[in-house]
């Protein structure tokens, strides 16, 4: 079915590529140096001097916590990373080939009917849904990732950070303090980036007056999208082919020669640089020095410096991360996944700001189809 070129639509933005869709609060990249912003803090100085709990508590709440406003955001946290034995056993008994995005989307979908306050969207109920879903996104995860080894849930442990939490799920035992940290940085970057695909789709179903469950099942549903979530994934999957930091170079320019994408570089806001991918890139080489595992970063380092020169790309942060979550013996497969844990608390927030003075989202399309016609009977077609 024709339909005129994208390019010669007057007022059509593919993609809604430069299309302002909303005001928001919550975070910006600054153009001076591409550093990203959640509410007016550099992501780098959170990454240095603050947590995941600490960052989360501001992006919902607009501000940075007092010690006792902290002190009671994460017992809250704490107390509700249990989540129902019924939801355990029903996602882990899942076939083997379920894709760990649908696991956790069902995981949110189903926690909405053990929610009294699901129905309720005023701000109060709203903050106490968001610590919960923040809470349990790692037990579901940790959980169905050691369901697919045979091995059963590892409860919970309340002595340990959010981080470092995830890491003693998955194994029992409590994790290097540097790899917890590696970790929580991680999360930090990843927690919020202004209107991309899954947050605009939460922010979509909000502004239908929809419960905050519906509004991050969809979110979910977005980021599973390869064009969205997944970078991390299939750059991990390019250094496992390329193999050794010897055949790097070689390697990449047969692909550019054969115009394949190489995932993890280039962003569509950043212009000159993504800020949050040399944090990464730092903790990711302090693990692999510490693990004598040097040889992906190495081959990184090749990757970029030909990316660089031939295509003027730069890495974005799924790159530097692919790398750090490999050294931390997580499946590649669950790349994606830890990053619905990290944007968790933005996707609350920006269903609970999508409320302030919301409108439903109701956009206008241009119609490309054929002009009036009288309707044919069959026999006559």
């Amino acid at each position: 079915m024709a339909t005129a070129p994208q390019t010669q639509i007057p007022g059509y933005s593919p993609g809604l590529e430069d299309v302002i869709a909303g005001t928001s609060a919550i975070s910006k990249v600054d153009p001076q140096g591409d550093e990203l912003l959640y509410y007016g803090y550099k992501v780098s100085q959170l990454c240095e001097q603050s947590n995941f709990e600490e960052v989360s508590y501001l992006v919902l709440n607009g501000k940075l916590p007092t010690k006792t406003e902290f002190e009671a955001f994460n017992k809250k946290l704490v107390q509700e990373r249990n989540v129902p034995e019924e939801i355990l056993s029903y996602l882990c008994k899942m076939p083997e080939k379920a894709h760990y995005m649908d696991i956790l989307r069902s995981g949110v979908s189903l926690m909405a009917h053990f929610d009294p306050q699901v129905e309720d969207n005023s701000k109060e109920a709203e903050l106490n849904k968001s610590i919960k879903l923040i809470a349990k996104m790692p037990t579901l995860l940790a959980a169905r990732i050691r369901a697919l080894k045979g091995e059963k849930p590892v409860a919970p442990n309340a002595k340990l950070n959010h981080a470092a939490n995830f890491l003693y799920m998955l194994t029992g035992k409590e994790p290097d303090a540097d790899f917890a940290k590696a970790l929580d940085v991680s999360l930090i970057c990843y927690a919020e980036h202004g209107f991309n695909a899954s947050t605009f789709t939460a922010r979509v179903i909000a502004s239908t007056l929809s419960d905050m469950h519906s509004c991050v099942t969809g979110a979910i549903g977005a980021l599973k999208g390869p064009l969205h979530g997944g970078a991390n994934e299939h750059a991990m999957y390019m250094l496992l082919k390329i193999g050794d930091p010897s055949k790097a170079e070689q390697w990449i320019r047969d692909a550019l020669a054969k115009k394949e994408k190489i995932m993890g570089f280039g962003h569509r806001v950043y212009k000159k640089k993504d800020s949050r991918a040399p944090i990464l890139k730092e903790w990711g080489w302090k693990m692999a020095k510490k693990l004598k595992q040097t040889k992906w970063h190495e081959m990184q380092e090749i990757v970029e410096r030909v990316l660089m020169s031939e295509k003027k790309l730069f890495p974005n942060v799924d790159f530097p991360a692919a790398t750090l979550y490999y050294l931390l013996d997580l499946p590649i497969e669950a790349d994606t996944p830890l990053f619905v844990v990290a944007r968790m608390s933005g996707w609350c927030a920006h269903i609970m700001e999508q409320r302030i003075g919301n409108r439903i989202m109701r956009p206008e399309s241009i119609y490309t189809g054929p002009e009036p016609k009288d309707f044919v009977e069959m026999a006559k077609r």
